[in-house]
Formats: structure tokens, sequence, C-alpha cells
């Protein structure tokens, strides 16, 4: 059914695209906004100025409560702790360290048995996520999560920034709202329901680029969402064509790490600053960042352990993202996870933004994709390889232990020096390595519009003894 839809939707002409867009976005903006809007929005930045000791209060008490929850009223957790029980196993639930940690394909293969007893999923809210590997995982949330969720990102991604949801504003997403066979413009619709130019990914290059700059110029967005490889190739446009008339208020970047020469080209052309946020559907954890360039996380979202080779690290060093969700209780995942590494910054938060909002060092990609050197070591942070290069857009592809494939787009100002920059860079991470560099037009995206930053095809699971990223 959806694809019978997707295809009625690419048939339509241009115009009628907009007003069906339109009416979707009504429809969202019935879920998404009610008359308890403001004054949750009101709430969550009053929470901003809580004590950690508050916080924890606060989270330990939400923990207890979820636990309980999904032990007795949750199909997929209540069968696990019969089955532990019949086994002789004792342990509590009311402790986090007794639950198992909760993989992906658990819930890919059956979803509803994760939706507590007292839901109906016929009355909640069906999300999707994009899936990086292709297969999207179907999810449910009731009109309360769904009202909540949205004030926490009104107050997080926008009002820390100047602009709103009434404000007009611009998303480059993986939507695929214009048919990839069309070649010539409009390659966006316009949402009224939502305020929002939608521009569409998939036909972004440096041929088709200059009319989404005109569209942009017509519809005049206040600040701009999306992808940050979209947005810094739609930046790059910019710069080369010398316009200045795209300001915008502030541009946020989702699903995908945001790179210094990214952030650097995007501030540029839309003479605004970039602010990255961090999250996943699954809402088992979330962070935005602040007009101090600290990555915040936000508390009422999940409980968040690091760790590795089953080691929970109480420390500041880095390891994966374990994540129990404390937002929707209705589909409750308990240590969850989520497949990416970070680096939590360990004590209180001395933000000069005067939040007390825990933080994060850094996010440093995805678990399943980590590079292996020759000598067997791992390595996770591989992004500032491009760091202060003209760089549009990159990918590095592991085919072997001694041989990596670096896929690039370059931007004005490359040179053969360059190359021999990012060859040497990725030497000095990851030993004497081949490096083969190869020019394209354009990174391929995957079915979500998105492209991974880092590609192995030789970590697995076994590789490195792990099981193994908005709206």
């Amino acid at each position: 059914m959806r694809d019978i839809l997707l295809k009625a939707f690419h048939s339509l002409p241009g115009p009628v695209r907009s007003v069906a867009a339109s009416m979707r976005g009504l429809y969202l903006r019935s879920w998404r906004y009610g008359p308890e809007t403001d004054r949750l929005v009101e709430e969550a930045l009053e929470r901003e100025t809580w004590t950690p000791d508050r916080w924890k209060t606060w989270q330990e008490e939400r923990l207890a409560y979820v636990l309980h929850r999904a032990a007795t009223e949750v199909p997929y957790y209540r069968a696990q702790w019969a089955a532990r029980r019949r086994g002789g196993d004792k342990a509590s639930w009311e402790h986090l360290e007794n639950w198992p940690i909760l993989e992906k394909e658990s819930v890919r293969e059956n979803p509803r048995a994760f939706v507590a007893d007292d839901c109906d999923v016929r009355k909640m809210f069906r999300e999707q996520t994009s899936g990086t590997t292709g297969k999207p995982m179907t999810l449910w949330w009731s009109l309360k999560t769904v009202r909540g969720w949205y004030a926490l990102a009104e107050a997080r991604w926008r009002r820390w920034h100047g602009v709103s949801r009434h404000d007009r504003w611009l998303m480059l997403g993986g939507q695929l709202v214009i048919p990839a066979s069309q070649t010539k413009p409009p390659f966006w619709v316009w949402n009224q329901g939502l305020n929002q130019l939608y521009m569409s990914t998939y036909h972004l290059s440096p041929q088709l680029s200059k009319y989404y700059l005109d569209a942009i110029a017509r519809y005049r967005p206040a600040y701009m969402m999306g992808y940050s490889s979209a947005m810094a190739a739609l930046a790059q446009t910019v710069l080369e064509s010398r316009r200045q008339d795209l300001r915008l208020t502030v541009a946020t970047s989702n699903a995908e790490p945001l790179y210094d020469y990214q952030r650097s080209a995007i501030t540029e052309a839309f003479q605004c600053p970039v602010r990255e946020t961090y999250g996943m559907g699954e809402i088992v954890v979330h962070a935005s960042e602040c007009t101090g360039g600290r990555l915040h996380l936000w508390p009422e979202v999940g409980w968040v352990e690091i760790m590795d080779d089953g080691r929970i690290f109480a420390d500041d060093r880095s390891g994966e993202l374990v994540c129990t969700g404390l937002f929707n209780a209705d589909m409750p995942f308990i240590r969850y996870r989520v497949g990416d590494r970070a680096k939590l910054q360990n004590g209180s938060s001395n933000c000069g933004c005067g939040r007390s909002l825990p933080e994060i060092s850094r996010i440093e990609g995805r678990s399943n994709d980590v590079l292996i050197a020759p000598d067997g070591r791992r390595v996770y942070w591989i992004n500032p390889v491009f760091y202060g290069l003209p760089v549009r857009e990159a990918q590095i592809i592991q085919e072997e232990s001694h041989r990596l494939r670096v896929r690039y787009v370059p931007a004005t100002g490359w040179t053969h020096e360059t190359k021999c920059s990012i060859i040497d860079r990725i030497r000095a991470r990851m030993g004497a390595v081949e490096v083969g560099m190869e020019q394209v037009d354009a990174i391929p995206r995957e079915v979500n519009g998105k492209f991974r930053a880092v590609v192995s095809k030789i970590s697995t699971r076994n590789d490195i003894g792990r099981h193994v990223r908005n709206i």
C-alpha cells in the first residue's frame, strides 16, 4: 500500500504534490502539537536548570517505573523473565544490571511484543526508522509521547537558537518527495501544514543545485534542518556561486555525524551557526548542541550506559552506547544497544550556556563500521582526516586490513597536495596501509537518503567482539 501511494503521489503535477504534502503536514501537526505544547516547552526549559542531584533522583524514579512496567506489562520482557524464573534465576528486575542487552534484530522481528498490554496500536502513531541497512524498524508512540517529544524538540532544537515551529523552515531529508527519474525542477515540495520547504537529497548535485538555491531565495526559510552531508553539498554550491542572499538564523544537522569541514562550509555559505543533534526514532537517547558548542544530553529521554566487552565504564572512556528509554514507556527498550560509540563528559556540566544538562564529549559513529588497522588496532575516530581540507563529501571504505579506498567529491581549492594530506593522515592513524583515492560526482546514498562515512567490509561482530544513529 505504501508503494502504491508513493507512486500515486509521484504521478501528480508539482503544485498538486505540494497540496498533498500540505495535507499530510496538517495531519502530522495535529499529532505533534496541541494546546499543551507551549506549557510542555516551558517546563522542558525550566528543567534545564535542575541540579545534577535532582536529575539523578528523577531518572532513578522514572527508571524504576519503566522497569516494573516492562517486566509485568510488556509481552517480550514478561516472557523473558518468566523463562528465567522457570530456570531458577531469582535476579530482581528492579536492578538494571540484571537485564540483558537488547539487540535491534529482536525488535525488528516482533515489534508488537514490545508494546505494553494496555496500549492499542490502532490508536497510536506508527513510526518507522529509516534503517541504515535497508531494514526499517516499526515503532508506536501514544499521542502523549508524540506531543511530549515534539515539545522537547521545540525547546532544544528551536528555542535555544531563536526560532520556532511557526517560522518557515527548510528540510533536507531522505523522503522521496520527488520521483528519482525527474530531471527538471521542482525538486522540492512546499508543506504548508508544517511551514516546511522539503527538498530532495536524491537530486542534489552540482548540476542541479542552482535550482535549489533559487527556491530557497524564493521561499525565504528562517532556518534549515537536515543531513549534514546534504547541507554541506548545498553550502558548497552557495560558496562557489558567491551568493550572499541566503542567510539563515541557524542550521541544524541530524541523522549523520557533523564534521568540521562541513560545519565550516555551512556556516560560511548561510552566514549562520550550525548546531548538531543526535538521536533516533527509538527514543532512548538524544542530545543537541547549545550556543556554547557543547552537545547536551536530554535526561528525560534515556538512561545512558557506556560499555565495552560487557563492562560498564564509570569514567570518561569511550565505548558502545547502551540505553534504556525513559520517555516512551508504552514501548520501552531496556538496555538497548544503539549501534554507535560515544564518550561522555564526566562530572557535572559547567557549560557557558548556563544549562545543567549532562554532556557528550563526542559521538564516534557506528560501532559496526570501525576500521581495523593491520596490527589489529580498532580505529573509531577517523573524521579528523578531512578537517580543514577542501572536500565536499567523502567516504572511507576498508576492503582489506591493509587496503582502504577513499571516495571523495572535491571542493574549490582541491589540489594534489590535498590528496597527499588525506593519505598521510590516514596512515598516521592506521599505519602502513594502501590508500586508493577515487573522485566521484557524489557519494552514493543508501535507501534512506544518507550515506555512511565509514564502510568496513572486514569488521563483523566476531571480528571486533561486539554485538553491535530524528525526526
